[in-house]
């Protein structure tokens, strides 16, 4: 290889060349623009008193139900009351034909008259033969027998008048009656159909939709965590019964209250989850059987609630909620908190604020954590920087 030759830099291009490194290096000591301390508003973290309500899903279940089934078989006649209608306990729904039924009453009736009649006829016998029996007039085998006639006849009169009562009751039976007052619905079956006892399907059914029953679902989480805050003393319990409030499909809030009446005793193994049950008033009978509804409980009284706008609250990238504080420092801080349920355009706070505290509630995303801040005054006031707190 030939060796490598190194050319002298001409004198031009050294002189351009420490022109250039003076002029950058004057540009870089040139001081920079001033930056700006972003203003942000803040709200002072307070505590209040809180009824602690609970938003439960549930269903709305009749208060009672009965389907109609017949007692007796026969032929159906009639259908007595319109589908969809209100009845009222022992109103007649269906009238089965009584033909049949209404001989056999008469023949229990008959024999129960020929039974009778026996009676009539053995009794004077039987007294006769006891009053010679007294006298050594008739042997004793012949009384015995006269007394044992008389006893069989009155048996029979008994065994018929079962009879008879048997025979009426299936006779009312083919009058179908309403067994409870409530809203009917569709007939299975029509005039003319052949029915028998205690089918499987029934002919109608009835509901009771006034008060009305709502199921709802509370996970034992949720009641685990409840009742743990009641005995450490944080809630209250609210005292008396608790009252109800149900918010529709459409999110409207019912216009009636009811009130809990029944918490479950045990914990459904396939959901988790236990089961109370509220009673509701339905004098308009808005409310249908299986709607989908939320009731709102007040479950206790928090007298150290927290509670911030819903707005100052935003999540990092792990799902956490998350708020800006002005510190003691007059800096900008970020802090990682538990929100539980929301009341309107607020968050209750479960930890991670205390009192006293400075929540930047507005200007937040100019704030950068460690960054000092100015807190915008009220109106008609400047705006001043964050003063560090005092030391004691």
């Amino acid at each position: 290889m030939s060796p490598t030759v190194l050319f002298p830099a001409s004198p031009l291009r050294v002189l351009a060349l420490a022109a250039l490194l003076l002029c950058v290096a004057a540009c870089s000591g040139k001081p920079g623009m001033p930056q700006q301390t972003p203003q942000v508003s803040v709200q002072t973290v307070a505590t209040q008193r809180l009824s602690v309500e609970q938003s439960l899903p549930g269903r709305t279940v009749a208060y009672l139900v009965s389907d109609v089934r017949p007692q007796v078989g026969g032929i159906l006649q009639k259908r007595l009351f319109t589908e969809g209608q209100a009845v009222k306990a022992g109103q007649a729904l269906y009238q089965i034909d009584p033909a049949t039924y209404q001989a056999s009453y008469e023949s229990a009736q008959a024999d129960l008259a020929q039974a009778e009649a026996a009676v009539l006829s053995a009794r004077p016998k039987a007294e006769r033969y006891r009053a010679l029996l007294a006298a050594d007039a008739v042997s004793a085998q012949d009384n015995e027998e006269a007394q044992a006639t008389l006893r069989a006849n009155e048996a029979s009169v008994q065994a018929a008048k079962a009879a008879v009562r048997t025979a009426k009751i299936n006779l009312d039976y083919t009058t179908i009656n309403a067994p409870i007052g409530g809203r009917i619905g569709t007939s299975s079956y029509t005039p003319g159909a052949l029915v028998v006892a205690s089918q499987e399907t029934a002919l109608t059914t009835i509901r009771q939709l006034d008060p009305l029953y709502v199921d709802l679902t509370q996970t034992s989480a949720q009641l685990l965590a409840l009742r743990k805050q009641l005995d450490s003393g944080a809630l209250q319990a609210v005292d008396g019964k608790v009252q109800v409030r149900i918010v529709l499909e459409d999110g409207s809030t019912y216009a009636h209250t009811g009130t809990l009446e029944f918490v479950g005793t045990a914990v459904d193994t396939s959901t988790g989850n236990v089961t109370l049950r509220a009673v509701v008033p339905n004098p308009d009978q808005l409310l249908l059987p299986g709607a989908y509804v939320r009731a709102v409980l007040p479950m206790a009284i928090n007298d150290k609630a927290i509670l911030v706008p819903q707005s100052a609250v935003t999540r990092n990238t792990k799902g956490e909620a998350v708020v800006k504080l002005v510190g003691s420092d007059g800096k900008a801080a970020e802090r990682v908190i538990q929100v539980g349920d929301a009341v309107k355009d607020q968050w209750v706070v479960n930890s991670g604020l205390k009192a006293g505290e400075q929540l930047i509630v507005g200007g937040a995303s100019k704030a950068t954590p460690g960054q000092p801040v100015q807190i915008a005054a009220a109106a008609g006031q400047a705006a001043a920087p964050a003063a560090p707190a005092a030391k004691e």
